[in-house]
C-alpha cells in the first residue's frame, strides 16, 4: 500500500501478492481498500480465488473497486460498496453519516434508506439482487469474464469526473450490449464533477439516463447519496434489497442477512 510504481501503488506483481495474500489469510475479515484511481483491471486476471471460496470475506470499496466487486459477485459472494480509507482524510462532521451507514453494513444492523421525491423518479416496486457500481467500470468490463449478468437484478450506477456525452456514450454501449434489457429496476447515485463541454449536450445527466432506459417499465430512483462525494452511504451487493418509488419518494430495504 505504501509503495510507488509510476501511476501505482506498487507494479501490477506486487499489488497481485498483496491482494492474493489477503484473501487467502483465513485470519483476515475483511480486505478494506484504501483508495481507487485506476489500476484494478491490471491485476483481476491474476488473482486465485481458491482460498477465498473456502474463507470468504468483505470486500469494501467503492469507484475502481468495482471491477473487484464485479468479479467477486459472479463468484456468488456478497461485497461492500462504501467509503474507503482515504475518506477519513474528510471532515468527520461531514463524513458522519458515510461512517455510521458503513458501521451498519460491516457489522450486519439494518440498513434502509430513504430519499426525497425526485422529478426524474419512474415510480414502482421490485425486490431483486443488487449490482452494480462505477458507470466507468462496469462499461470497462463489458465483454470479458467480469462483466456481471444484470438479469433480474436491481442495477446501482454512479460516476464522477465525465462530460455528458461520455456518460451517455457508456450507457449507450451498455443498453446495446442488453446490460438493461432484463433490470428490474435501477438505483441512480452521485454523477458528481460533470464536465463542461464547449458545446452544450442539450439535456442533462438525468435525462440522459432516462433516454437510455427508455420503454422498460421499471423502477428508476435517483438520488442515492453513494459515489464520489462525502456523502457514501455503504451498499451491500448482492444483497437482495427492496426498491419503493412513489410520489413520497424513494426506499430500498436491504434485507437481513
Amino acid at each position: 500500500m505504501y509503495k510507488q510504481h509510476h501511476h501505482f501503488a506498487g507494479s501490477d506483481a506486487q499489488r497481485i501478492r498483496d491482494f492474493q495474500a489477503a484473501l487467502d489469510n483465513p485470519n483476515i475479515k475483511a480486505i478494506w481498500t484504501a483508495r481507487g484511481g485506476y489500476g484494478t483491471v491490471r491485476i483481476l486476471d491474476g488473482l486465485d480465488y481458491t482460498k477465498f471460496i473456502q474463507n470468504p470475506k468483505w470486500l469494501i470499496g467503492y469507484s475502481d473497486i468495482t471491477a473487484l466487486h464485479n468479479q467477486i459477485h459472479n463468484l456468488g459472494f456478497e461485497t461492500i460498496h462504501g467509503m474507503m480509507a482515504v475518506n477519513f482524510g474528510s471532515d468527520p462532521i461531514a463524513i458522519s453519516e458515510t461512517i455510521e451507514s458503513f458501521k451498519k453494513a460491516i457489522f450486519g444492523d439494518a440498513l434502509v434508506y430513504e430519499l426525497p421525491p425526485n422529478s426524474y423518479n419512474k415510480k414502482g416496486t421490485v425486490t431483486g439482487q443488487l449490482v452494480g457500481g462505477n458507470l466507468t467500470l462496469l462499461h470497462c468490463m463489458l465483454g470479458s469474464e467480469t462483466s456481471i449478468d444484470t438479469r433480474d437484478k436491481i442495477l446501482f450506477i454512479e460516476e464522477v469526473g465525465e462530460y455528458v456525452y461520455h456518460v451517455d456514450r457508456m450507457l449507450q454501449s451498455l443498453k446495446r450490449a442488453g446490460y438493461f434489457k432484463h433490470v428490474k429496476g435501477v438505483i441512480m447515485g452521485d454523477i458528481s464533477r460533470i464536465r463542461k463541454n464547449p458545446t452544450p449536450f442539450g439535456k442533462t445527466v438525468q435525462q440522459v439516463v432516462l433516454d437510455n432506459l427508455e420503454g422498460l417499465n421499471i423502477p428508476v430512483a435517483f438520488g442515492m447519496p453513494a459515489g464520489h462525494k462525502d456523502r457514501n452511504v455503504s451498499l451491500i451487493f448482492g444483497r437482495n434489497v427492496t426498491l419503493s418509488v412513489s410520489d413520497k419518494g424513494t426506499k430500498v430495504i436491504f434485507d437481513k442477512k
